[in-house]
């Protein structure tokens, strides 16, 4: 595909073609793009699972948000002058033009497709239906259709452009509802040092005898945690983090396509910029607001007996994901607490549009065309929106395993499923793009050794699921004392020797075909 360069204003970028519909015709600009970024992301998933996870441990979950700020950075300013130079739409497509052949791209459109499924489309589905459920008191299910089905429409209709122009407004939205709840739930905490003591001593007045797990942890309010004992290490946070981080913010469809979409790399600079400033702020308009939930709430978000815990929230391993919807509906004034559930619906909106949408390009382009390669424009439209309702279906019927999956953490949930199939793709990308020796079949065999590890540990994931409170932890020791963050370390460095060895033990590719991406001017 040519894509056009031409500075046409956004709104008319044409929906009728593949570039229009997928990269809004490359016209956006700084503003509209870094808030996309940030409203991609934190969707009504990181709402309810940061929040909920905020309830149960404390502060160190917010920097999974900080981590952000640097891996945007390293987007603007290294990964995406060498995806526009080497003129994509796709990052499987990078690493086709990158190492040649076909199985890597329709490898890694696949693999990111699983990622979709599992750790994006179906926890905010099901995170925005627990929210409605808590608030409105509707059906789970219903719920969720009622949702999906006006989301689907503005997402299959709009393409890009609609989808990033809906992010930005919906920004506004979302951090103007959050920050009114945090100022309300801090003064009826009594602000920080309020919040510092009424969590130690947020309590459910039933527990269960001769456990500790109804107990606020000692190192809540602690970002930095003992490499062992910690529920996030810090050498997971600085090190194992930072390996999500980069898969996430710089070679993940749905976040890269957005700055893909710049009018020029100065104006995707600047939407990485704006994009880092913004996830500064979940830390205290989300995971806070969810340990004030939980000290005004312990019964309820702080449950530990199973038959309880079940009669609140559905779940008998923990009720922590309702913190955020809890505080909506105990603390908000009626009138303001429309404006939450609005909040709470734009977020699940913005984030399942760019999902949708960045999936259907990944079919289209990077399967479909390689399936029927004389496919029309106007075919692969059609293609990507009906393969939408696909994601969807399947989507669904995996939400009965999240409810289960963590302890009830959602977030917990997100990042080890992340941690288990992620590692593998961010070793390849940072080699392919720092190491010209680095050739297809070391790529594509580093990343099946990869992706069979990980899907080995994910399956034990859920074969030894966490035990709930009170029970004996059997599970075996590469479960019990290997932290899913300490996981995605070893499985970035071993898929990186893989490729490496493979790569130094099979012929380089030519120079000439290596050249194209390692450009780094626009």
């Amino acid at each position: 595909f040519v894509l056009s360069g031409e500075k046409c204003s956004s709104i008319r970028a044409s929906r009728g073609t593949v570039g229009g519909y997928f990269l809004a015709g490359r016209s956006m600009t700084w503003w509209p793009i870094g808030a996309s970024l940030m409203s991609s992301n934190v969707g009504s998933g990181l709402f309810i699972g940061l929040a909920g996870t905020g309830a149960a441990g404390g502060l160190a979950v917010g920097g999974f948000e900080w981590n952000a700020t640097w891996a945007l950075l390293v987007l603007g300013w290294i990964f995406v002058p060498v995806y526009i130079s080497s003129g994509v739409i796709t990052m499987p497509e990078y690493l086709k033009k990158r190492f040649g052949g076909q199985r890597i791209q329709i490898y890694l459109s696949i693999l990111s497709l699983i990622l979709y499924i599992f750790t994006k489309i179906s926890t905010d589905i099901f995170s925005g239906a627990l929210f409605i459920q808590v608030s409105l008191g509707w059906d789970l299910y219903l719920s969720t259709v009622i949702l999906l089905a006006v989301t689907a429409v503005y997402t299959i209709a709009g393409g890009l452009t609609a989808v990033i122009y809906t992010d930005a407004l919906q920004t506004v939205i979302m951090v103007a509802g959050a920050l009114i709840l945090m100022f309300i739930g801090f003064e009826k905490v009594g602000w920080y040092e309020g919040l510092q003591e009424k969590y130690s001593r947020a309590i459910p007045s039933t527990i269960i005898p001769n456990t500790t797990c109804h107990l606020p942890r000692e190192d809540a309010f602690h970002l930095m945690r003992d490499p062992v004992t910690g529920d996030i290490p810090w050498p997971g946070l600085v090190f194992g983090l930072s390996v999500l981080a980069l898969w996430c913010w710089c070679t993940d469809q749905v976040i890269v396509q957005r700055s893909l979409s710049a009018k020029n790399l100065s104006h995707a600079k600047g939407g990485s910029v704006l994009g880092g400033y913004l996830k500064i702020f979940p830390m205290f308009f989300i995971v806070m607001p969810g340990m004030i939930s939980r000290a005004l709430f312990p019964d309820e978000v702080g449950c530990v007996d199973p038959e309880i815990c079940e009669d609140i929230c559905g779940a008998k391993v923990g009720c922590s994901n309702i913190a955020y919807p809890k505080l909506v509906m105990e603390l908000m004034p009626v009138g303001l607490r429309g404006l939450m559930i609005a909040v709470m619906m734009a977020a699940l909106m913005s984030s399942l549009t760019s999902i949708f949408n960045s999936s259907s390009t990944l079919f289209a382009i990077d399967i479909w065309q390689r399936l029927r390669k004389k496919a029309t424009e106007q075919e692969l439209m059609i293609v990507g929106r009906v393969f939408v309702l696909i994601l969807v279906a399947i989507s669904i019927l995996w939400i009965p395993i999240i409810q289960t999956a963590n302890s009830g953490q959602l977030f917990d949930y997100i990042q080890s499923i992340t941690s288990y199939l992620a590692p593998p793709i961010t070793a390849l990308f940072i080699l392919a793009i720092f190491c010209k020796r680095i050739n297809e079949p070391g790529a594509f065999w580093g990343l099946v050794f990869g992706l069979v590890v990980g899907i080995v540990r994910m399956v034990m994931e859920f074969i030894y699921m966490t035990p709930s409170c009170g029970e004996e932890d059997q599970r075996p020791a590469v479960m019990k004392n290997v932290h899913y963050l300490y996981f995605a370390i070893i499985l970035c460095v071993l898929t990186a020797a893989v490729i490496i060895f493979v790569s130094l033990c099979t012929p380089p590719i030519p120079e000439k075909n290596v050249n194209v991406c390692f450009q780094n001017d626009f």
